[in-house]
């Protein structure tokens, strides 16, 4: 649910006639930035650990308080190396490659499931193993992606000005108010659930990371559609650009289709990965019919948070994300408590259906930079 685009912004290349490599402020003015968010995202992940774990609504002496503070404590290291690694692939984006990041990050999800494998069970490490795994994988898809992109840009120059950080942190500011929409929204329902017991918790997370997961395959769309549809804009081809939005937007139907027949079909082998507990197991199947139903709705929200970001629509991509996460979590506090783990299902597929609505009503009503795209002649 969350994409990369802190590199996404216009580049002015110059030249470095020594080294034969760009020297590109827009990168080196990303990553500095990206670096300093990720180390102060670690402090805070690390000083509030207790506290976040009382607003998710694990009390102190449940069990899986001790392993889920120790758990995201050690993950909080993680922090830099996965910010750093967006802002990089969202350079990659700006040059239209699209394999770099792939092949970075199989790599270090490849790293994370052999660590896993050896940390956690044979050698004992338990949550601390599955957070060491996974900081390790983070570290080496951040290094992969600087290493192949300090052979195009020079990443160290010292070209980076005030002007180019506050351009930086006001549409940057717009992209953190709706990643803190989408985290608030998550966060109730995961405390919402957490409050009908411990099977249910572990059923409900079992259907969440499916549907994450899942939903992460449809990351490829919006991904490509940006930045094809930037390159587009960036050059006046207005009519492309309308081809590209049109194209994107109906391969992402279709894509999200499929994957909700694939998975109405196959959840039931995909939930014995979990776990073999028959009764987390019957909760985990209850919420397939959420799992399933939400893939094409998911496909389309994704597709256009691409869309904005493409023509650099970053305001109503955080005010309408916003809009979509307040009625949401104003639906689960009302739902929950009377029709439990379904009611926070529900609340989960409005959040997205919003949140595909409101880019329909963006297109439709041809706001912002889209009376440009989708107004222009023939």
């Amino acid at each position: 649910m969350f994409s990369s685009h802190l590199g996404d912004e216009p580049f002015t290349p110059q030249m470095n006639t020594r080294q034969q490599r760009k020297v590109l402020p827009a990168v080196s003015t990303s990553l500095a930035l990206a670096a300093g968010i990720g180390l102060l995202e670690t402090v805070a992940l690390i000083v509030g650990s207790g506290t976040l774990m009382n607003i998710i609504g694990i009390p102190v002496d449940s069990p899986m308080r001790a392993p889920a503070e120790q758990f995201l404590t050690s993950r909080a290291y993680g922090a830099p190396p996965i910010i750093v690694a967006l802002a990089a692939q969202g350079a990659f984006r700006g040059f239209l490659d699209t394999k770099t990041p792939l092949y970075a990050v199989g790599a270090g999800n490849l790293l994370n499931a052999i660590l896993d494998a050896l940390l956690i069970f044979p050698l004992g490490l338990g949550v601390s193993g599955a957070a060491l795994a996974t900081v390790t994988s983070e570290y080496l898809t951040a290094f992969i992606l600087l290493w192949k992109l300090n052979n195009e840009v020079d990443l160290f120059s010292w070209n980076i000005v005030a002007d180019g950080i506050i351009r930086y942190l006001k549409s940057g500011g717009l992209l953190i108010a709706r990643i803190i929409a989408v985290l608030l929204t998550l966060t109730l329902s995961t405390s919402l659930a957490a409050r009908e017991g411990p099977v249910q918790m572990a059923g409900y997370e079992i259907c969440l990371q499916v549907w994450l997961t899942i939903s992460l395959l449809n990351d490829a769309l919006p991904l490509a559609g940006q930045a094809l549809l930037a390159s587009e804009y960036a050059k006046g081809n207005y009519k492309q650009a309308r081809m590209v939005l049109y194209r994107v937007l109906q391969v992402g139907g279709v894509t999200g289709v499929a994957l909700a027949a694939s998975l109405f079909v196959g959840f039931g082998s995909l939930s014995l990965l979990f776990t073999d507990d028959p009764a987390v197991l019957d909760v985990a199947r209850s919420g397939v019919w959420f799992v399933t139903i939400s893939q094409p709705v998911n496909a389309i929200a994704f597709v256009a948070d691409g869309l904005y970001y493409g023509v650099s629509d970053f305001a109503y991509a955080a005010y309408s994300t916003f809009f979509a996460g307040a009625v949401s979590s104003v639906f689960l506090l009302v739902a929950a408590p009377k029709f439990g783990l379904g009611g926070i299902w529900a609340g989960l597929t409005l959040f997205m259906s919003l949140r595909a609505i409101a880019g329909f009503w963006r297109l439709g009503s041809k706001g912002g930079p889209w009376e440009v795209i989708l107004s222009e002649s023939e």
